[in-house]
């Protein structure tokens, strides 16, 4: 969508020299997954983007910033090591928080490279406008989820969240990632698979919040291209790709368009 000017959003204005911007989000990196740390390992390496922006869920689950030096967990060294590598390189970094990585905090992003962001996010450039966002929050059929998310993203609980041991918090974020998996393979079960991705009114009205822009968004595991008739107005939607075993994928803006790009 062409440049809109907008209120009361947090906007981001490209860089000049930003000729390439990739965006990809829900890598669920654990140590199970070694096939997707090596694809984003092999990214980022090569990757000849002047700007990365990876919107939530870099992680299958973050317990605290400590994290980052837990013997028990070498992988999180070596995802930030990857991260700080492309940043010296010249590439510019922005993260956003998922449903499961809430809790990267500034000391992560520091040891990175990158710029933490808020969700959502416009990204202007000179011919063009982006809102970005994990896309979580439109999820609004869904009400148990959507009050999961409004205790756990409070101050209060992160507080008294991160108060507690790293082995204890490791312990919990184990238990809600089980949780949340028998809630969703409950959810397909009873047909209610609708609950898991975005309402359609509440994503019509954010459209509009936003000043009509293209939106780019991962979160619901459905990579797709949705065209959204607002107000008379064209708007596209560009739902990202979850890595897997399988699959990688990222979104790529070239001066002109996005396309996909395949990694595995």
């Amino acid at each position: 969508m062409p440049v809109t000017a907008l209120e009361h959003v947090h906007v981001l204005c490209a860089e000049p020299h930003w000729h390439t911007i990739d965006f990809f989000s829900d890598l669920h990196l654990d140590s199970t997954q070694p096939a997707t740390l090596q694809a984003l390992q092999r990214y980022l390496q090569h990757s000849p983007a002047q700007a990365l922006f990876i919107l939530g869920d870099l992680f299958e689950a973050w317990p605290g910033d400590d994290a980052i030096d837990d013997a028990g967990e070498a992988l999180n060294e070596a995802i930030v090591e990857a991260l700080r590598a492309l940043s010296e390189a010249g590439t510019r970094l922005h993260l956003m928080h998922g449903n499961r990585d809430f809790l990267l905090g500034e000391e992560f992003a520091t040891r990175c490279g990158a710029l933490l962001l808020p969700d959502p996010y416009v990204l202007t450039l000179p011919e063009w406008q982006f809102v970005l966002s994990h896309g979580d929050s439109l999820c609004t059929d869904d009400r148990e989820y959507q009050t999961f998310r409004a205790q756990v993203r409070s101050a209060e609980w992160r507080r008294a969240f991160l108060g507690k041991p790293l082995p204890e918090r490791k312990a919990i974020a184990h238990a809600l990632r089980q949780k949340s998996e028998e809630s969703k393979n409950e959810k397909l079960q009873h047909a209610q698979s609708y609950l898991m991705d975005l309402n359609a009114a509440a994503t019509d009205d954010f459209l509009r919040d936003h000043g009509y822009a293209t939106f780019i968004h991962g979160h619901t595991h459905h990579p797709a291209t949705h065209d959204h008739l607002v107000d008379g107005i064209h708007v596209e939607r560009w739902v990202l790709a979850d890595w897997h075993e399988q699959r990688g994928e990222y979104l790529c803006w070239d001066g002109k368009r996005l396309q996909r790009e395949a990694l595995l």
